[in-house]
């Protein structure tokens, strides 16, 4: 990185601090080094008080209104510089749980021991997202360090349970609405485009996840001896889910697409113009073809269509060799994702009558679900993210109306009403929720100075003059 990145559409002031940012490279890349050492893994409830501690006070000594707030499962972080009047505020979003480091054989080095190779940190968490959302607290940092005020008001909010689907988060949400007043949401979360192009995302899907149980016999029996005459509950499976999605890449659920919004001309246009390559996708994934309907554009599958994805199928023998076993118990646990003005509540009664009305005695469970989300693409703020990502990344942002993936974004849109954006700053490559997860240090440190050149841009929109604090937004 080079304090020069950006520096001819910034001014002085952030000038400044982007060359604060580069005299301090190396010192913020070990201080991730060793946020990374500590595991805060929803799933299992490891490091998550500790870690939430840490937070607190890392935001403390920075000067900022900082606390854990319970909820009904793991601590929210609270921070809050709060001292521009007439200023915008920004609500930086991030998560500071990980996934489960599983399969521990497949790292090169430990999860939890940071390490650095070919420029890249390491580590569990590295991309997802603490490398992110620390770069993010490093912005502000670095903008307090060189100027001791910041240009706008700025909200923190880091969350516990992301991992594991954010059970809790539009509970905390309904419930603190005064705490999370805003004039915008930005989350620092996700990859970069696979060119290295920076990305500026107006909205997600949504999710809705569910297992199937089918059980036959009281125990597993002999293939030969039962063979054709004890039910056997992974064939019971294999035929409900092809009454799911057909072989032209169909979901022929009743009732699943009732509430689908279609995208507007214009989100439909600006994916066109995102020029996705089906081709680098089958390259990357050594793929002959893609899913069907194959003549479905690519930004069109990612951003305005649902899916349904069977995710894992367990039943019977899986060890080597034969075994000639009639298994007496199978399961599938399966995921759809949600687009605009569907709900995981409407989605899942779909599929539970479909499974009533195919396969009465297959036991359906709910798991858990997410909103889908979105944001304007007229938004008056996204134009100022993009001046920022450019300013603070040397390139211009691909602008994305959805994210294929899913966030709690919705309790930011849909609850607060505040309009919700998504600024990814880790590598297309970071391998998240894989092992030797990672972030090249040179996107890291552009985070740094995307979030201060975010700072800077909305403090743009309201300088005070004299005798008027009134925004201009």
């Amino acid at each position: 990185m080079s304090p020069d990145t950006g520096e001819s559409a910034a001014g002085a002031e952030l000038s400044r601090v982007f060359k604060y940012i580069d005299a301090n490279k190396e010192q913020f890349v070990c201080r991730l080094l060793d946020y990374l050492k500590h595991p805060s893994i929803s799933a299992h409830n490891i490091g998550i008080a500790e870690v939430a501690e840490l937070l607190v006070s890392m935001l403390s000594r920075l000067g900022l209104e900082a606390r854990t707030i319970p909820t009904s499962g793991h601590p929210m972080v609270l921070g809050r510089w709060e001292r521009t009047p007439g200023a915008p505020t920004v609500l930086l979003y991030g998560h500071y749980d990980v996934q489960p480091p599983d399969p521990l054989e497949a790292w090169i080095s430990p999860p939890f021991e940071p390490a650095i190779r070919d420029q890249r940190i390491y580590a569990r968490g590295a991309g997802d997202s603490k490398g992110q959302h620390f770069a993010q607290i490093l912005a502000v940092e670095s903008y307090l360090a060189v100027h001791g005020r910041l240009p706008c008001n700025v909200l923190i909010l880091l969350e516990g349970e992301e991992e594991v689907g954010s059970p809790h988060i539009a509970e905390f949400v309904r419930a603190h609405r005064d705490l999370l007043k805003a004039d915008l949401v930005v989350t620092a979360d996700g990859p970069l485009h696979e060119s290295g192009r920076p990305i500026v995302t107006h909205g997600v899907r949504g999710e809705a996840c569910f297992e199937l149980r089918a059980r036959g016999a009281n125990r597993d029996v002999h293939s030969g001896v039962f063979g054709g005459v004890v039910p056997n509950p992974i064939w019971t499976l294999v035929h409900l889910l092809a009454t799911m999605k057909n072989a032209a890449g169909e979901i022929t659920i009743d009732g699943f697409h009732e509430h689908v919004l279609p995208p507007t001309d214009f989100e439909r246009a600006i994916g066109e113009r995102l020029a996705l390559d089906p081709g680098e996708i089958k390259r990357s994934l050594d793929l002959v073809k893609l899913d069907a309907p194959v003549d479905r554009p690519l930004a069109e599958r990612t951003m305005f269509h649902p899916t349904l994805t069977i995710n894992g199928f367990h039943g019977g023998y899986g060890g080597p060799g034969a075994k000639t076993v009639l298994p007496h118990e199978a399961f599938v646990k399966c995921d759809a994702r949600l687009v605009e003005r569907q709900t995981p509540d409407d989605v899942l009664a779909t599929i539970e009558a479909h499974v009533k009305k195919h396969a009465p005695d297959v036991e359906f469970v709910r798991l858990s679900g997410m909103l889908p989300s979105k944001t304007p693409l007229d938004s008056p703020f996204s134009a100022v993210i993009q001046r920022a990502v450019r300013t603070g990344q040397g390139l211009e942002p691909l602008v994305y109306p959805v994210a294929g993936g899913s966030l709690p974004d919705y309790v930011f849109t849909k609850i607060l009403g505040t309009p919700s954006f998504v600024v990814p700053y880790a590598n297309a490559d970071e391998a998240n929720h894989a092992p030797n997860e990672n972030i090249k240090i040179d996107c890291f440190l552009k985070g740094i100075q995307t979030g201060a050149a975010l700072l800077d841009e909305l403090g743009r929109l309201c300088r005070p003059t004299p005798g008027s604090l009134k925004p201009t937004l």
